[in-house]
């Protein structure tokens, strides 16, 4: 499935199919990323009746403000009451290597991203939550679908295989289920 567009318009049609293909597929875990939490709480919504395990990925505190979380307290609240599991942490891309560009202009990390975005930007945090999620032993290594977006929202959902983040390039994306044709 292809959306014309990129952002949070798709987000409904996204995360639907993400748990309709999971059910049709016997996948266990599906992964959503949610920088508020609007999509985290739709995403357990959808969870809550479906028997898949929902984990719903935050940015890491301090993001981009020294101290604060992005993700309201009133989102996770609703969406681990419906089950889901709330994971918030340092991306894999953005941690030390972050550091080293904001001195030098430059960090590796930022050629695999780029790579990833040839494709949009929510397969980069597709593949970016799914390392996290892997990480924190939240889902284990292999097939599991992955959520993301363009800014806000969800438009892209990945069939990927999870792995953890020193075996980043270990990641397969198996199936490409939606994105947008243009971002």
């Amino acid at each position: 499935m292809y959306f014309e567009k990129a952002g949070p318009h798709n987000t409904d049609m996204a995360l639907q199919t993400a748990f309709d293909e999971a059910a049709r597929r016997g996948i266990g875990h599906v992964v959503v990323a949610s920088t508020w939490g609007e999509t985290g709480v739709k995403a357990a919504r959808l969870a809550k009746s479906s028997g898949v395990s929902l984990t719903v990925v935050t940015h890491n505190t301090g993001f981009k403000t020294p101290g604060v979380q992005e993700f309201t307290p009133e989102a996770r609240q609703e969406a681990e009451s419906l089950g889901a599991r709330i994971f918030t942490g340092p991306m894999p891309t953005r941690t030390l290597g972050r550091a080293i560009k904001n001195k030098t202009g430059y960090s590796p990390e930022d050629i695999a991203c780029a790579a990833w975005r040839m494709m949009g930007e929510g397969t980069k945090v597709c593949v970016e939550i799914a390392s996290m999620a892997c990480d924190a032993g939240l889902v284990p290594p292999g097939d599991i679908i992955a959520v993301a977006g363009t800014g806000k929202g969800a438009d892209t959902v990945l069939l990927l295989s999870a792995a953890p983040s020193n075996e980043t390039f270990g990641i397969k994306i198996r199936e490409v289920i939606a994105k947008p044709m243009d971002w």
